[in-house]
């Protein structure tokens, strides 16, 4: 399972909180590439929902977050 910024954008929207199931109905539904379907298959599922996209990728950018580049 591999999480890019292009695939985790497709979540964005979700109606969170939501199941895993919900998660990939709602994938398939908007469009979603095969490949956040494919992650989302192989998230655990534990039955619990996911209160947001930070749960199923830690690392997702937020509005909070500083991409200043600082080139050479």
């Amino acid at each position: 399972m591999y999480w890019t910024l292009d695939l985790a954008r497709h979540l964005e929207d979700a109606p969170w909180p939501v199941t895993q199931d919900e998660l990939i109905d709602y994938a398939e539904r908007t469009g979603a590439p095969h490949e956040v379907i494919e992650n989302l298959e192989d998230l655990e599922d534990d039955g619990e929902p996911y209160e947001s996209i930070e749960e199923i990728w830690p690392d997702f950018p937020t509005a909070d977050d500083d991409f200043l580049y600082t080139g050479d």
